[in-house]
């Protein structure tokens, strides 16, 4: 008996209803009319599937789906039309790609019959997104929508995840089919979880167990892997000191005893040092970014080095492994767990502290705690910090407001931070906080410059419509102030267009109907951002932060770890 046949627009809800979504950004136009004509049945009625979250911009969207995904665990979903809507969106499909985040782009494309003919809003979408995607595909016949849209899931979610882009021609949204749900879970040549290799971790274990000085580098694959325990057990059994970073801030807790700081450039003194002194360097889920090493030529030199990750391609790619142990995590590290020794390396971890301890007294202290002057980016972070609640989710823009919130936020809880890593996108905050407020009911601070702030202000409709309840804290310096701290250390202080007028943010506020404070002294601080996180909904903090206010400690570009510096 045949089935009833459906467009294929239909046939998409179904099958993303298959994949257990239930949120979708996105924005319409008219190569995607007909997806959003089924959409409008099924986020009503009785057959309501999906909310809809009209964002105000198609980076917007992906971006929005991003910080859902960092933070549910689950694949974001962005669905916008052909030509610009399509493109709008390629920021974020590669930010995506480069921090490992899931998550489906849905592109509406003209019919198959009018490629190539420079149809209006016509762009090669599989083209343009395959470099910068885990897979792109074009769903050219209604046939294909559910084999396509199940690999989609399938390849966004396994393995080393990331972006995947479905190109969706206007005649393929139309035509009818009998829909049947498809499950992908195989593909030949995709191996997305590769075999341990038991021989890889006992040369791993014996390394560790003979070492004096190891030291563990934590990265976002073990929040992606889910494997927070299966790390506390293996760091605790062999005592090893641990950095994170910026992706991994929140895999190991702040407070836990073995953590040791953050990695990079920007990160905390000690454990950056002692990456030099160290002799057996465990690689956990990171992929060495340059950011990470400094100059390659003098990183970790006289270091075994152990690399545990579930991607191969990143094995050797920046720094020689002695031993690569490539799986998940969430199986790799309880059979490295199984084979280490108990141990004590207190007398290790002990000659972190002095180094701590000059961090501490030249840069922490007056970052946090200053006595006058204006107000500093770090102090408003700490102030933050100290009165939200354990389970807060951090979300930053890019600049000196993501390196001081990153450095003096504290992490409680597993998937605690969505910031942008390997791409450094300005305007991913505001957005990326929306999509974290319909992954969780976890409260959700949202650090941004004036610069980031303004990339993607338009977004502030949507916290409008939606009543979002992301907590902004605006740190307004008037300046791009992480290019003119460069400006000032290699640039003989030469500010070439860095500076900003800046518009009037009250009335922004107003406009939007969001409520607004604007501190600019420490005084009210507290009491300011007290009365933030009390209020119900969306609310904007203003701080008015000094104009050349740095950013310290700080590795300089191209540089060795070594020439980490405390002070300019």
């Amino acid at each position: 008996m045949n089935k009833e046949k459906i467009t294929g627009s239909e046939a998409l809800m179904l099958a993303l209803k298959a994949e257990g979504v239930k949120t979708i950004f996105g924005y319409p136009g008219g190569s995607i009319m007909p997806v959003y004509d089924a959409l409008y049945d099924y986020t009503r009625g009785e057959k309501k599937a999906f909310d809809h979250i009209l964002v105000r911009h198609e980076q917007g969207a992906t971006h929005a789906a991003e910080g859902f995904a960092r933070v549910s665990g689950e694949v974001g979903v962005a669905i916008v039309t052909s030509g610009p809507g399509a493109t709008n969106t390629l920021t974020g499909v590669a930010d995506a790609m480069l921090d490992s985040t899931p998550i489906v782009v849905i592109a509406g494309q003209v019919p198959i019959g009018a490629l190539g003919t420079d149809a209006f809003q016509e762009v090669d979408l599989v083209g343009v997104a395959q470099p910068i995607s885990k897979w792109s595909y074009q769903i050219r016949h209604a046939g294909d929508i559910a084999w396509a849209v199940s690999r989609a899931f399938y390849i966004a979610r396994s393995g080393r995840p990331g972006p995947v882009v479905l190109d969706f021609p206007k005649n393929a949204q139309t035509e009818l089919v009998e829909f049947e749900p498809q499950q992908v879970d195989f593909i030949r040549s995709y191996v997305a979880y590769p075999k341990l290799n038991p021989d890889a971790v006992r040369e791993a274990a014996e390394l560790i167990n003979s070492a004096k000085k190891p030291l563990a580098l934590v990265g976002q694959g073990v929040e992606l892997g889910h494997a927070q325990q299966e790390l506390k057990d293996f760091l605790e059994k062999a005592d090893i000191p641990a950095g994170r970073t910026m992706l991994g801030l929140s895999a190991l807790p702040s407070n836990h005893p073995l953590n040791v700081g953050m990695l990079g450039m920007h990160g905390n003194y000690a454990v950056n040092l002692k990456e030099q002194e160290c002799d057996v360097l465990i690689a956990i889920g990171m992929r060495f970014s340059d950011r990470v090493t400094g100059s390659l030529k003098t990183y970790a030199k006289q270091a075994k080095v152990i690399h545990l990750d579930i991607d191969k391609s990143e094995i050797d790619k920046n720094v020689k492994t002695t031993v690569a142990v490539v799986a998940d995590c969430k199986e790799s590290l309880p059979a490295l767990t199984a084979l280490i020794n108990k141990n004590d390396h207190s007398a290790w971890r002990e000659s972190f502290k002095a180094l701590d301890e000059q961090e501490r007294v030249k840069v922490i202290e007056p970052a946090i705690y200053p006595t006058e002057g204006p107000l500093l980016m770090g102090e408003v972070v700490n102030a933050v910090a100290c009165q939200a609640p354990d389970d807060t989710v951090l979300v930053t823009d890019v600049g000196q407001n993501q390196l001081f919130a990153t450095r003096y936020f504290k992490y409680h809880r597993q998937r605690s931070i969505c910031t942008s890593g390997g791409l450094g996108t300005m305007g991913y905050g505001m957005p990326a906080a929306i999509g974290a407020t319909f992954a969780t009911d976890r409260t959700v601070c949202c650090f941004m410059g004036d610069g980031g702030f303004q990339m993607n202000i338009q977004e502030l409709g949507t916290i409008m419509e939606q009543q979002a309840p992301v907590k902004m804290i605006l740190m307004n310096n008037h300046y791009l102030g992480n290019v003119r701290q460069w400006q000032d250390m290699f640039w003989q202080r030469r500010k070439s267009f860095t500076k900003m007028m800046n518009p009037c943010y009250e009335s922004i506020a107003q406009g939007y109907g969001i409520p607004y404070e604007a501190v600019t002294d420490r005084k009210s601080l507290a009491a300011a951002v007290e009365k933030m996180l009390a209020t119900k909904g969306p609310y904007i903090l203003e701080c008015a932060i000094k104009e050349d206010d740095d950013v310290l400690p700080m590795t300089p570009p191209g540089m060795s770890v070594n020439d980490m510096m405390l002070e300019i």
